[in-house]
């Protein structure tokens, strides 16, 4: 059996997610997983030039890769009605969209799905890419007059001062009525459609194991949860893994034919892409 890599970000929502498999708590009948974490648009990157065998990436970046990989059923990460948000130094103005006009944005990368949702948000917006975790700190000293947050600083901006103008998942749920799809797992195309439905059932097994043991896998997603405490990393888990990531469903399969197609309506994605998954 190959030796297959799988990539995924350092936070303890997708440590959460594959603790079971790099525990060896799912059984895979000799096929041996590899595991590396970067941050997502490093992720998005790697999965640009085709290096890795399974990989997190954005929605976003799945446009431009959709060619050479296919979408895994399970594991994605969408804001049921919530998602990355917009924080600044001042309270928020009575019309933060019209005020991001004089702004720049720090985002965590060109090809993330919260730069696609903020563009969507507030046409020509000006951005800058900065790291997702110095993000806070980016706004705080002036580096950038608003940023978008994604993972934890979701749920922490308010401890560093900074306030809410916009949660850009909510925006979303109130244009589309549909959870915000906002991360992925692909896996390449070339691995054969055999080994394809046996990685995708390893993980589906992953993810199912976390949620039935709960206080377990937290306690792994611990490690990566960056200064959070117990109950914080609780709440953000729950958050991102939840039935949306065992399995799209309709609801969540439409969510990321509609981000694509206003992606490309707007003028934001090279090319229309149709989602393909690994059990279509």
């Amino acid at each position: 059996m190959p030796r297959i890599r799988v990539a995924h970000s350092p936070d303890p929502d997708d440590a959460f997610m594959f603790y079971a498999l790099a525990a060896g708590k799912v059984a895979t009948d000799g096929r041996t997983y590899e595991h590396e974490q970067a941050d997502i648009e490093t992720l998005n990157r790697r999965a640009m030039a085709g290096e890795l065998e399974v990989t997190a990436t954005s929605f976003h970046a799945y446009a431009y890769v959709h060619r050479r990989y296919v979408l895994l059923p399970h594991g994605a990460s969408m804001g049921d009605g919530y998602g990355p948000r917009l924080v600044a130094r001042e309270p928020a103005p009575s019309d933060p969209r019209a005020a991001l006009g004089e702004r720049v944005v720090a985002v965590p990368g060109e090809r993330t799905t919260a730069a696609l949702v903020l563009r969507l948000y507030r046409p020509g917006v000006r951005t800058r890419v900065v790291p997702f975790d110095r993000i806070e700190e980016a706004v705080q000293r002036g580096d950038a007059d608003v940023g978008v947050l994604i993972h934890e600083g979701q749920l922490a901006y308010a401890d560093r001062g900074l306030h809410l103008w916009q949660d850009l998942g909510a925006w979303w749920a109130g244009e589309t009525g549909l959870p915000l799809p906002l991360g992925a797992n692909v896996v390449r195309k070339d691995l054969g459609a055999e080994l394809i439905a046996a990685i995708s059932r390893d993980l589906r097994a992953s993810i199912v194991y976390g949620l039935a043991h709960r206080a377990e896998a937290l306690a792994w997603a611990q490690g990566y949860a960056r200064g959070m405490d117990a109950a914080r990393t609780d709440a953000f888990v729950a958050m991102y893994v939840n039935d949306l990531t065992v399995d799209y469903g309709t609801r969540g399969r439409a969510a990321v034919q509609r981000l694509l197609d206003m992606g490309y309506d707007a003028g934001l994605l090279p090319a229309r892409v149709e989602a393909v998954y690994a059990d279509d």
